[in-house]
């Protein structure tokens, strides 16, 4: 409910990288096909740049060469490799768990509401998303530029429709006492009472569970019929968008979070060098 109903396969071909059933140290290129395609939508509705998406700006940026067929360079589908290679980073993270939910669908709490209310609208709405991880050692990060919050925001506004990211209390920080916010250290291991600072301080991992949450806006493509700019006519003329798409893409982005969020803290690893680079059979 609330998404496409597009279906792909999403089999995984996995064409250099690996050999034997054990990675070789080269790069590990994973093909996935779309197969489940319709170009025509696309075309027909091309008069329009449509709002809220990357037509105008890449069709200005790249001369009018942009390939716009299913979004491009631009469409969610390309978060299918980043999935794949968040699958094979959390398997090199042994005791770290990586879990994303959604927890807010058009401003409800109660996602079934949220998603009746675009139903109802005939229209799109956004959503929250959080992302818990829980056994990562003290001290990943390297502050000033490559700190953990610079680093898993970086990859998460890399994801089609992140408008906002927070860590811990986030945006709410804002609006407490210092001596609310702060949290007391319990132990010599770091253990704090509260976790307003989500995990992180000073830009460096506290052993604590690292919570950070991203917005998500409302689907740009919406069936409700929209006023804007017909590109051929240089006219404002009222357009609705036809095809296959999601009320709320915020219900796909979890374990796109999760993938992403596996990636850059295995970096992370590696730099702190709390996993080897070369392992031996």
């Amino acid at each position: 409910k609330g998404t496409t109903p597009r279906q792909e396969a999403d089999y995984p071909f996995f064409k250099s990288g690996v050999f034997n059933g054990k990675t070789t140290g080269a790069p590990i290129t994973i093909l996935f096909e779309n197969n489940n395609t319709r170009s025509g939508d696309y075309e027909k509705q091309r008069s329009f740049p449509r709002p809220g998406h990357a037509d105008m700006v890449a069709h200005q940026k790249f001369g009018g060469n942009e390939d716009y067929r299913g979004g491009g360079h631009f469409s969610a589908r390309l978060t299918t490799g980043l999935v794949a290679a968040g699958a094979i980073a959390k398997k090199l993270m042994p005791g770290v768990t990586i879990e994303a939910a959604v927890t807010e669908i058009g401003g409800e709490t109660d996602l079934e509401k949220g998603l009746q209310k675009a139903i109802d609208a005939k229209d799109s709405v956004g959503g929250l998303v959080e992302c818990r991880v829980n056994g990562l050692p003290v001290g990943l990060g390297e502050p000033f530029f490559d700190s953990v919050e610079s680093q898993l925001a970086h990859i998460a506004f890399a994801i089609p429709a992140v408008k906002g990211v927070e860590f811990g209390s986030g945006f709410a920080a804002a609006k407490m006492f210092g001596t609310q916010h702060n949290d007391a250290i319990e132990n010599m291991e770091g253990k704090t009472r509260t976790n307003h600072a989500g995990g992180v301080v000073g830009g460096i991992s506290n052993g604590n569970e690292l919570v950070y949450r991203i917005a998500i806006k409302p689907t740009a493509s919406t069936p409700k019929e929209q006023n804007s700019l017909n590109w051929e006519t240089g006219q404002l003329e009222n357009f609705s968008i036809k095809g296959r798409h999601d009320l709320c893409v915020a219900l796909r982005a979890p374990v796109i979070l999760e993938a992403a969020t596996a990636v850059t803290l295995f970096d992370l690893y590696l730099l702190e060098q709390h996993s080897k680079r070369v392992i031996s059979s």
